[in-house]
């Protein structure tokens, strides 16, 4: 059963909005590592021309999603730790940056709204976790946007999609009131006007991948392409 919101709006652009579900589809883990996805049969699906699903391929192709393979069958790739772990590290300078902005100059009424979120995401921690992370993406893009640096925040979007896909297998493994009681710091550290409280808070808290990395690739193996610890160090 798909997700209401993998709908097609066919009065709008098809292109961007199938490559949104066929990306959220596969960080998702709807569609899973090593399993095939055709071209006509989406487009038959969806009562669609072949281009716009050619299209949306080629971009899951670049992001690393998909493997295209000519006269052979498309397939969902693997996650690639190296790619995970690369996402992360400019995610964390990106968001170090952007917390710093918000503490030296400490808005109430930013505050406010991000602790609004945080009651929202207790509210989410007992359930799925597709709610959990959609609350948490809110939480990250209002940050950097009441920086200013939403455009900064739509370069980390474009990165972290292998980052993204361990995120949801984690959340299956490991309490989500962990992340909520990280985001409480954060937004304590903006509120008092802490640069060091706050920055230290967000690089603990998207650290916390690489700390549970070993543990959830063990647990799903089948997910990951193999790569030495040596690499990831």
């Amino acid at each position: 059963m798909l997700d209401s919101n993998w709908d097609l709006d066919h009065d709008a652009p098809i292109g961007p909005q199938l490559h949104r579900i066929l990306r959220e589809r596969i960080v998702r883990n709807d569609l899973i590592s090593g399993s095939k996805i055709s071209e006509p049969e989406i487009a038959k699906f969806y009562a669609i021309s072949r281009q716009p699903v050619r299209e949306a391929f080629i971009k899951l192709s670049e992001e690393g999603l998909i493997s295209i393979r000519p006269k052979r069958s498309t397939v969902v790739r693997k996650i690639d730790p190296v790619a995970v772990f690369d996402a992360r590290f400019v995610r964390e300078a990106i968001e170090a940056d952007v917390v710093k902005l918000l503490a030296e100059a400490s808005d109430p009424m930013v505050v406010k709204e991000l602790r609004r979120q945080i009651e929202a995401q207790k509210s989410a921690t007992g359930g799925n976790p597709d709610l959990f992370i959609q609350l948490d993406e809110r939480f990250h893009r209002t940050l950097a946007e009441s920086a200013d640096k939403a455009n900064a925040w739509h370069f980390v979007e474009g990165l972290k999609s292998q980052m993204d896909r361990v995120r949801f297998l984690s959340l299956s493994q490991f309490p989500k009131i962990t992340l909520v009681e990280q985001h409480i710091d954060i937004v304590d550290g903006i509120e008092s006007g802490n640069v060091d409280r706050s920055e230290t808070s967000i690089r603990k808290h998207l650290n916390e991948i690489l700390k549970d990395f070993p543990e959830i690739q063990a647990a799903n193996p089948e997910f990951f392409e193999p790569v030495s610890e040596e690499t990831l160090k």
